[in-house]
Protein backbone atom coordinates (compact mmCIF):
# COMPACT_ATOMS: atom_id res chain seq x y z
CA UNK A 1 0.00 0.00 0.00
CA UNK A 2 1.93 3.01 -1.25
CA UNK A 3 0.59 6.49 -0.95
CA UNK A 4 1.94 9.56 -2.64
CA UNK A 5 2.88 11.19 0.63
CA UNK A 6 6.13 13.02 1.20
CA UNK A 7 8.68 11.33 3.37
CA UNK A 8 9.97 12.83 6.60
CA UNK A 9 13.22 13.94 4.92
CA UNK A 10 11.29 16.16 2.50
CA UNK A 11 9.24 17.71 5.29
CA UNK A 12 12.40 18.30 7.33
CA UNK A 13 14.20 19.92 4.37
CA UNK A 14 11.37 22.31 3.53
CA UNK A 15 10.71 23.07 7.21
CA UNK A 16 14.34 24.12 7.66
CA UNK A 17 14.16 26.20 4.45
CA UNK A 18 11.05 27.92 5.82
CA UNK A 19 12.75 28.66 9.14
CA UNK A 20 15.85 30.03 7.42
CA UNK A 21 13.80 32.24 5.07
CA UNK A 22 12.66 34.35 8.05
CA UNK A 23 15.89 33.98 10.05
CA UNK A 24 14.68 31.58 12.73
CA UNK A 25 17.45 30.77 15.17
CA UNK A 26 19.02 27.75 16.90
CA UNK A 27 17.58 25.11 14.56
CA UNK A 28 17.84 21.62 16.04
CA UNK A 29 16.62 18.24 14.78
CA UNK A 30 15.93 15.47 17.27
CA UNK A 31 15.83 12.00 15.72
CA UNK A 32 13.48 10.00 17.95
CA UNK A 33 13.31 6.80 15.88
CA UNK A 34 15.59 4.80 18.21
CA UNK A 35 13.44 5.63 21.25
CA UNK A 36 10.47 3.39 22.02
CA UNK A 37 6.91 4.72 22.21
CA UNK A 38 7.51 8.17 20.77
CA UNK A 39 4.73 10.22 19.21
CA UNK A 40 6.68 10.90 16.01
CA UNK A 41 10.00 10.23 14.29
CA UNK A 42 11.50 13.72 14.46
CA UNK A 43 11.24 16.99 16.35
CA UNK A 44 12.45 20.15 14.70
CA UNK A 45 13.01 22.94 17.21
CA UNK A 46 13.86 26.57 16.59
CA UNK A 47 13.28 29.94 18.17
CA UNK A 48 12.35 33.45 17.20
CA UNK A 49 12.90 36.75 18.95
CA UNK A 50 9.24 37.81 19.31
CA UNK A 51 5.71 36.56 18.83
CA UNK A 52 5.70 38.35 15.46
CA UNK A 53 8.76 36.40 14.32
CA UNK A 54 7.40 33.12 15.73
CA UNK A 55 4.23 33.61 13.67
CA UNK A 56 6.33 34.52 10.61
CA UNK A 57 8.36 31.30 11.03
CA UNK A 58 5.20 29.20 11.31
CA UNK A 59 3.71 30.85 8.24
CA UNK A 60 6.93 30.40 6.26
CA UNK A 61 7.14 26.70 7.19
CA UNK A 62 3.52 26.13 6.17
CA UNK A 63 4.06 27.82 2.79
CA UNK A 64 7.32 26.00 2.01
CA UNK A 65 6.10 22.55 3.03
CA UNK A 66 2.72 22.97 1.34
CA UNK A 67 4.16 24.36 -1.91
CA UNK A 68 6.78 21.64 -2.26
CA UNK A 69 5.01 18.58 -0.85
CA UNK A 70 1.28 19.50 -0.90
CA UNK A 71 1.29 18.50 2.79
CA UNK A 72 -0.52 20.55 5.43
CA UNK A 73 0.01 20.22 9.19
CA UNK A 74 -2.39 17.79 10.79
CA UNK A 75 -2.66 20.11 13.78
CA UNK A 76 -1.25 23.45 14.98
CA UNK A 77 -1.32 24.67 18.59
CA UNK A 78 -0.18 27.87 20.26
CA UNK A 79 -0.67 30.41 17.47
CA UNK A 80 -2.78 32.63 19.72
CA UNK A 81 0.04 33.81 21.97
CA UNK A 82 2.93 32.68 19.72
CA UNK A 83 5.28 31.83 22.60
CA UNK A 84 5.40 28.14 21.65
CA UNK A 85 3.76 26.97 18.44
CA UNK A 86 3.58 23.25 17.72
CA UNK A 87 3.06 22.08 14.14
CA UNK A 88 2.20 18.40 13.75
CA UNK A 89 3.08 16.82 10.39
CA UNK A 90 2.51 13.33 11.93
CA UNK A 91 6.06 11.92 11.49
CA UNK A 92 7.64 15.33 12.02
CA UNK A 93 6.61 17.69 14.83
CA UNK A 94 7.91 21.26 14.65
CA UNK A 95 8.30 23.39 17.79
CA UNK A 96 8.73 27.14 17.23
CA UNK A 97 9.55 28.92 20.48
CA UNK A 98 10.36 32.34 21.76
CA UNK A 99 13.87 31.97 23.18
CA UNK A 100 12.98 32.32 26.90
CA UNK A 101 10.17 29.75 26.59
CA UNK A 102 12.49 27.31 24.81
CA UNK A 103 15.06 27.67 27.59
CA UNK A 104 12.38 27.11 30.24
CA UNK A 105 11.00 23.87 28.75
CA UNK A 106 14.38 22.58 27.49
CA UNK A 107 12.92 19.90 25.21
CA UNK A 108 16.36 18.82 24.01
CA UNK A 109 17.22 17.79 27.56
CA UNK A 110 13.88 16.00 28.08
CA UNK A 111 14.60 13.92 24.98
CA UNK A 112 18.28 13.43 25.83
CA UNK A 113 18.34 9.92 24.30
CA UNK A 114 17.53 11.34 20.86
CA UNK A 115 20.18 11.85 18.22
CA UNK A 116 20.56 15.64 18.08
CA UNK A 117 21.63 17.55 14.97
CA UNK A 118 22.31 21.30 15.11
CA UNK A 119 21.73 23.15 11.85
CA UNK A 120 24.29 25.84 11.04
CA UNK A 121 22.81 29.05 9.67
CA UNK A 122 24.67 31.65 7.64
CA UNK A 123 23.06 34.73 9.20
Amino acid sequence: MTKNTPNADEIITFTINGIEDVKGQNITILDLRAIENTVCDYFIICDGTSNTQVNAIVSSIQKKVSKNTKEKPWHIEGSENAEWVLMDYVHVVVHVFQKHIREYYDIENLWGDAKITEIETSY
